[in-house]
């Protein structure tokens, strides 16, 4: 997709596919047909670094909101699928534009507190760049959450180590998110992000503690770029596109790294 629009972020979505396959086909119960913008009855799903849209919209497509033939359009002129989700399109499964970093924790929360005061016992998920949480309205979002015992919300944070202009420690070093969070009030618990047997028993242990009053967030270890080689665990490839020679060694290597998985 990327390569065929020869723009967009193919290092996040590389990273973190591993997770939303993880939700949308093992935990989350969703109704994608007919797709309902209020989500009642539903678990919701919120990206809110929305630059990975391509994972994200790849993944929806399989799981039946749109046809996948439909993915061809990535990033093409007045199409649904934008670089960046938006809802002025229209397209199933987008329930906010995101991308504007920092904004979707606070979303996330409305529709949590709205689960909440309806008697609705879904669940609200959110994935976050680890750069993201240099924005400020990430922390507020946090305290606002512990504060008000938004305990139906699990929230993870793609630890990669990258961010657009070089490594986090280089650009603004994140310290102890461990620390952080459980400062602010919140359930922290750690994963890799790659491992599906991990993630399964992640969700399990947030999915546990409904009921507590304390909001989780799952601290998860990943590479950018995971499974090709020239992509791993470096920025560069956080926002460019493939040319031709390195989109057919990516695609080469792929189905000898999913064994791994």
């Amino acid at each position: 997709m990327v390569h065929g629009a020869s723009s967009g972020h193919p290092g996040g979505s590389l990273g973190c596919t591993d997770l939303v396959v993880k939700l949308y086909f093992d935990r989350m119960h969703v109704v994608p047909e007919p797709f309902n913008m209020d989500g009642a009855g539903e678990d919701l799903f919120f990206l809110s670094n929305g630059h990975i849209s391509p994972m994200w919209y790849s993944v929806l497509a399989r799981r039946g909101y749109f046809p996948v033939a439909e993915l061809a359009t990535f990033r093409k002129l007045n199409t649904r699928l934008q670089g960046h989700p938006a809802t002025e399109e229209g397209l199933p499964g987008i329930r906010v534009a995101s991308g504007s970093l920092g904004q979707g924790l606070s979303v996330a929360l409305g529709a949590a507190q709205a689960k909440q005061l309806n008697g609705d016992d879904r669940t609200v998920f959110t994935l976050h760049g680890d750069g993201e949480l240099q924005e400020g309205q990430i922390w507020e979002a946090a305290m606002y959450a512990a504060h008000h015992r938004i305990d139906n919300i699990v929230s993870f944070i793609d630890c990669n180590g990258q961010q657009i202009d070089g490594p986090t420690d280089d650009v603004l070093s994140l310290g102890d998110l461990a620390a952080k969070w459980s400062a602010f009030g919140w359930r922290v618990l750690t994963c890799n992000g790659h491992d599906f047997e991990d993630l399964d028993r992640v969700i399990k242990e947030a999915d546990a503690a409904r009921g507590s009053g304390i909001p989780t967030v799952v601290l998860m270890e990943t590479a950018m770029g995971r499974g090709v080689d020239f992509m791993e665990g470096t920025h560069h490839w956080h926002g460019i596109a493939p040319n031709d020679e390195q989109l057919a060694a990516a695609l080469a290597q792929i189905p000898e790294t999913l064994g791994d998985y």
